[in-house]
């Protein structure tokens, strides 16, 4: 994360970046040598088919040759072989995160309006028809996807979705990953992993049809599938290297926030995490505090070169310049712990997802225990751009219906415009119904 020259040159004198990333600036969201090799598998899978997809899927996963969908019995058993308290946990998740997008879904309304005598328009909320999900199980498996994808889509109305999941070295998929796929709604759910799967899903080599839509989160390989299969199909969004910025001032607890910020920096080397903060006393206690829980962090070897080259802590001189800075980081997710934090979610702008509070952590809703979805922008997308929700997978399809009293009106004005483009036959539909109506009145 960094701040652009705009912003740098608006709020000079106004902060200090005590922190820097090592890195210089933000991960590079595409490398060539990713976007050659995904070019080529969809150029192969799509002249070649399912037998391309299966020796992808034994080249680079390990995929031993057994039936690639996941039978119903299978899936639903999939959670027997769990702790109790993890299937438990997997059951709340899915709960939680239905009742989030069903509760959604009830505020979107169709509308329907007469805006003059004779002349209704509207629209409906219509589901797209068929989604595919992709559900990583690479170095984290990431259960709770399925909840943000799949369950969320259902509860959208999708009615078919369809899954896949890379196999484990046991040659299966991971079980809390297909459990968690069973209790959200799959319809149908696939052993296939990373590019292989998305082309699959899109090109109806797997499932009844092509999907209309691919959701889920993955690695740089996914990610530059989904750009180029956009178009084909629909996407959720692009994502890179997750992310987690704070904002803090001297009311924070800095063991907290260190934890919070290593929480994120844990997913990759290549995530970035940033405080900014009003106090440089909490700013020298937090990076003290990082080093500390690095000592004896399992996933030091991921989080801290993480936070060594796209860690970043910044000291502003007040809450507008903090505020201002973190909407120019536009970050995926987003802590506030202070004295006001109602000031800040009222003036913030650019973020994926806020957490309000001590009490409130990232990693509540990537596990699904929020009830949000963790599928957010990254990269600064989050300045133009929203995180998945139940209306992504809804479409407001306009309609309208026009009575013979209202055509005077449109008629006119139609032809007026159309002859002033020089697009006669445009005049021509117009005309004809007003001559038409002049039939009839006669």
């Amino acid at each position: 994360m960094y701040f652009t020259e705009a912003t740098q040159r608006r709020f000079a004198g106004r902060f200090t970046v005590v922190k820097e990333p090592a890195s210089g600036g933000a991960p590079a969201q595409r490398d060539p040598g990713v976007i050659d090799t995904v070019t080529r598998m969809l150029e192969k899978i799509r002249a070649e088919g399912l037998g391309a997809v299966t020796r992808y899927a034994a080249e680079l996963d390990g995929y031993d040759g057994r039936p690639l969908e996941i039978s119903r019995e299978e899936m639903r058993r999939s959670g027997d072989a769990l702790p109790d308290d993890l299937r438990a946990a997997i059951e709340l998740g899915a709960a939680r995160t239905a009742a989030f997008a069903k509760a959604s879904r009830d505020t979107l309304k169709d509308l329907e309006v007469e805006l003059e005598p004779g002349l209704v328009a509207g629209y409906r909320y219509v589901p797209v028809q068929r989604v595919g999900a992709y559900l990583p199980a690479g170095r984290f498996p990431l259960t709770a996807s399925a909840f943000m994808t799949v369950n969320v889509a259902k509860a959208a109305g999708v009615p078919s979705v369809v899954a896949c999941t890379p196999p484990q070295p046991h040659g299966g998929p991971n079980p809390a990953v297909l459990y968690a796929a069973y209790v959200s709604g799959a319809d149908r759910v696939f052993l296939l992993g990373g590019v292989q799967a998305l082309a699959a899903m899109a090109y109806g080599l797997v499932g009844d049809a092509p999907v209309d839509m691919l959701v889920g989160a993955g690695n740089a390989f996914v990610a530059e599938a989904k750009r180029q299969l956009f178009g084909t199909v629909a996407i959720d969004l692009l994502a890179g290297p997750s992310e987690v910025a704070v904002i803090a001032d001297e009311t924070a607890d800095p063991e907290l926030v260190a934890a919070d910020l290593l929480g994120q920096a844990e997913h990759g080397p290549d995530s970035p995490a940033a405080l900014i903060t009003t106090s440089a006393g909490l700013a020298a206690q937090v990076a003290a505090e990082v080093d500390r829980q690095l000592a004896t962090l399992s996933t030091a070897p991921i989080a801290g070169p993480a936070w060594r080259d796209h860690g970043s802590i910044t000291v502003a001189a007040d809450r507008e310049t903090a505020a201002a800075l973190m909407d120019d980081l536009a970050p995926e997710h987003l802590e506030i712990q202070t004295a006001d934090d109602d000031w800040y979610h009222t003036h913030l702008t650019a973020y994926g997802s806020l957490f309000l509070g001590p009490w409130s952590t990232v990693a509540y809703s990537d596990k699904g225990m929020a009830g949000t979805n963790h599928v957010l922008p990254t990269a600064g997308g989050a300045r133009h751009g929203a995180g998945l929700s139940v209306s992504r997978f809804l479409r407001p399809l306009t309609y309208q219906r026009v009575a013979r009293e209202a055509t005077p009106a449109l008629a006119g004005a139609v032809e007026v415009i159309s002859a002033s483009e020089g697009m006669a036959a445009h005049r021509a539909t117009a005309t004809l119904r007003t001559q038409r109506l002049a039939l009839q009145e006669v």
